[in-house]
C-alpha cells in the first residue's frame, strides 16, 4: 500500500506542482496566452520520463497503471480547480486543459503498456 500511495498521490502531486509552478512562472511573461500549450509540450516528454524512470524496475500489472493514471487525473482536475480556477478567478477549461488532463491518464497507462509490451517481448 505505501508504494501505491508513493506512486499514486506523491508522483502525481509532485508533477502537478512542477506543471504549476511553471505556469505561476509563464503567467508573468508575454507568453501568458499559450501557457497551456508550452507547458505541455515541454512537460509531456519530461513527465513520459519521470515516469518510465519511476516504474521501469518493477513488474506491475497494467491496471495498476490504469489506476495511477485515473489518481493523477483526479488530482490535477481538483488541484486546478482549487488553485487556478477559485484562488485566481481564472476562466481556465479551454482545449489545452482537456488535452493536459487526457495526457495525465494516458501516460503512466501508456508507459505502463510500454513496460509490459516490453517484458513480454525481451528474450
Amino acid at each position: 500500500m505505501k508504494n501505491w500511495i508513493k506512486d499514486a498521490v506523491g508522483l502525481g502531486m509532485l508533477l502537478w506542482l512542477f506543471g504549476y509552478v511553471a505556469s505561476l512562472v509563464l503567467f508573468f511573461t508575454p507568453f501568458v496566452n499559450n501557457m497551456g500549450w508550452i507547458i505541455s509540450v515541454i512537460f509531456t516528454p519530461v513527465t513520459i520520463v519521470i515516469t518510465w524512470l519511476w516504474f521501469r524496475a518493477r513488474d506491475l500489472p497494467l491496471l495498476y497503471f490504469v489506476k495511477v493514471g485515473i489518481v493523477w487525473t483526479v488530482i490535477a482536475i481538483v488541484l486546478d480547480y482549487l488553485f487556478i480556477v477559485q484562488l485566481f478567478q481564472a476562466t481556465y477549461y479551454e482545449t489545452d486543459v482537456f488535452v493536459y488532463y487526457a495526457l495525465t491518464f494516458l501516460i503512466p497507462a501508456g508507459v505502463g503498456l510500454y513496460l509490459k509490451w516490453n517484458r513480454k517481448n525481451q528474450p
